[in-house]
This record gives C-alpha cells, sequence and structure tokens, in this order.
C-alpha cells in the first residue's frame, strides 16, 4: 500500500508531466497554425472604406472607393473626374490569396475580370493583371488608404 508522501510524489509527478504535455500542445498548434491564422487575422482586420485617387490617360484622375464588410462583400464606386460625374458602382466578394497578403475581388455580375490589391498595413495597392506591382509612370499612386487612419492635421477640413 503506497503512503502518504509516495501517493502525494505520484501526484506531482503526474502533474508536472500533464503540465508540460499541456503547454506543449498549444505551441505546436500555434506555430503550425500560424500560417493559416494569418490570413483569417488579416481579413478581420480590413473591413473598413478605402479611399484612393487613381491615375488616368484621359482624365484627370479615378476618385476611388472600397468599402469592405465583414461578409466579405464589397463595394467599389470609381469616378472618372473631369471626364464624367457617373459613379461606376461594382459588387462582389472578396477574398484572401493563400499567402494572406493579397486581397482578391471577384464582381458578382457584368464582369468576370478579377482584381488583386497588396495588403500593406491599412492600405492596399493595386496589382495589375498578373498579380504584379504596377511600374508605370505614376504607380505610387495606385494606393488605397484606409480611411478611419487617414488623419487631417489639426481640426483642419481633410479635403477629400
Amino acid at each position: 500500500m503506497l503512503t502518504f508522501k509516495q501517493k502525494t510524489k505520484s501526484f506531482l509527478a503526474f502533474l508536472l508531466v500533464a503540465f508540460v504535455c499541456l503547454s506543449c500542445n498549444p505551441v505546436f498548434a500555434e506555430t503550425a497554425g500560424n500560417t493559416d491564422a494569418q490570413p483569417i487575422r488579416k481579413s478581420l482586420n480590413l473591413s473598413g472604406l478605402y479611399l484612393g485617387f487613381f491615375p488616368c490617360a484621359d482624365c484627370q484622375g479615378i476618385r476611388t472607393t472600397l468599402a469592405l464588410n465583414q461578409n466579405n462583400n464589397y463595394v467599389l464606386i470609381t469616378i472618372y473626374v473631369g471626364k464624367s460625374d457617373r459613379e461606376f458602382v461594382e459588387k462582389g466578394k472578396f477574398t484572401l490569396t493563400e499567402t494572406g497578403d493579397k486581397l482578391v475581388l471577384t464582381p458578382r455580375k457584368g464582369s468576370t475580370t478579377t482584381q488583386e490589391y497588396l495588403i500593406d498595413d491599412d492600405m492596399l495597392i493595386k496589382l495589375d493583371e498578373d498579380g504584379n506591382r504596377i511600374t508605370s509612370d505614376g504607380a505610387d499612386r495606385f494606393i488605397l488608404r484606409r480611411k478611419d487612419v487617414m488623419k487631417a492635421p489639426g481640426n483642419q477640413h481633410s479635403g477629400h
């Protein structure tokens, strides 16, 4: 029959082994799931309003507004400034690439062409048809900035 001291040692040894096993599992799960968890984390942080003014060959610029919803729906509104006051509205679903660093917009109807954006903090950088960064003149202007992080200095109006 085991004495109290032996029972205590056995119990403490069991607790030690259980603690080691339990403490290892979250590390392995976190490490293994880290690549999968990254896109989910980014997708949760992506919802919001993004604004930009893209270059245009035959107008003053393309005022672009992209609203990303938490349910992975989007609304993209473009206006060709200096050419027309008409708003072009596109609705659809957005997804992330497997690496989680690119956003893919897939329209519901009309166009079958998807658009890709590189995710960079609170900015979305428009990519070309092949999924590469645009390198032509004005390439640095193909950026949509998240509205809630765009701050006007002081109490001045941001000028939209």
